[in-house]
């Protein structure tokens, strides 16, 4: 299963008490156990797929000097242009929305995996370190497809021309005519549900919120805290291993180190959206006064941008509960 260290002893305690403790994730070799398998061959058809969603959202180039050539001109020619510069990209943004349905759905399985049964969230990271690393690897492909799509305002514009394209009727002759047409089964219900995902400043962590959120409500016999607290524990363990230099040291990569940043940021922000008094409150379990900490210490090329993601993704920051401390550490 790989390495595993439980280097501290933990309090014997239910799995939302305090717990005190050191463990080593192998997010480089973790392989899955028996009772993991099914859902892990799952979750990593999925996962699969990450990679190029991602190099094609970063590669994203808009028609916006088409689709302006089309508005002060607004000949045929130059809206059957624009009309043809925006087929193929509405087609990249249908596969890219898909991609977060199918995201939802193998979320859901891997919290059922990670956060049922009588195990602490301690013994659920020890013993499903597969599950773990996969959703350690959602949790930074929602870091960057978020980033990368703030990056891109020509998706919204693209999207709009489209959509407005479709309404006035202008060129419906070719659209019904052109087979070859990506996107011709592109109902008005997919294109609503496509609109609404793509107007959110980070539509992936939207998804990966709702899904938790979905989880939480539909498992009423697991406790919201029993979720919530398997968050805060894991963004502990991140913590903990980058802050301890024997830890590091067993990375097998350099990446790693930036990996785990990545991923211990984005779970104090998933709990900040799905505990109802979010990560900043005095009473958090997460420790996020040594994570912003332990980002400063970083070289600034690696932390800005996470940084940014706690400043301005989190949902409870600006609350009168966030003590002021907080408020300053993360002060732009």
């Amino acid at each position: 299963m790989g390495k595993l260290l439980s280097l501290l002893s933990r309090d014997d305690s239910t799995c939302c008490s305090p717990q005190k403790y050191d463990v080593f994730l192998d997010f480089e070799n973790a392989q899955p156990t028996d009772s993991e398998k099914l859902v892990y061959d799952d979750v990593q058809k999925v996962l699969l797929r990450s990679d190029s969603v991602l190099d094609e959202l970063q590669c994203y180039k808009g028609a916006g000097r088409e689709i302006r050539e089309a508005i002060s001109t607004p000949i045929e020619e130059c809206q059957l242009k624009a009309w043809q510069a925006v087929l193929p990209l509405v087609e990249k943004l249908k596969r890219f929305y898909l991609f977060s349905v199918e995201l939802e759905e193998v979320v859901t399985k891997i919290l059922a995996e990670l956060c049922s049964g009588s195990n602490t969230p301690t013994q659920h990271l020890e013993t499903q370190q597969a599950s773990v690393k996969q959703f350690a690897e959602i949790l930074e492909f929602v870091l960057k497809f978020d980033e990368y799509k703030m990056k891109t305002p020509a998706i919204q514009n693209d999207f709009s021309y489209y959509r407005r394209t479709l309404t006035r009727h202008r060129i419906m002759q070719e659209i019904e005519t052109d087979i070859s047409n990506p996107v011709k089964d592109l109902n008005s219900e997919m294109a609503n549900r496509m609109s609404l995902f793509y107007a959110n400043a980070t539509p992936m962590l939207r998804v990966l919120s709702d899904a938790t959120s979905k989880f939480v409500k539909e498992n009423p016999q697991i406790p919201i805290e029993q979720t919530t607290e398997m968050l805060s524990t894991m963004a502990k363990v991140c913590l903990r291993m980058l802050e301890k230099p024997n830890l590091i040291a067993l990375f097998q990569r350099e990446e790693t180190q930036l990996f785990v940043l990545r991923v211990m940021v984005g779970l104090v922000i998933l709990y900040d959206h799905v505990h109802p008094s979010g990560a900043f409150v005095k009473s958090s379990n997460v420790d996020v006064k040594g994570c912003v900490k332990l980002l400063k210490e970083q070289p600034t090329i690696r932390s800005e941008g996470l940084l940014n993601a706690l400043r301005y993704t989190t949902k409870h920051l600006n609350d009168e509960a966030t003590p002021r401390n907080i408020r300053n550490l993360l002060a732009a």
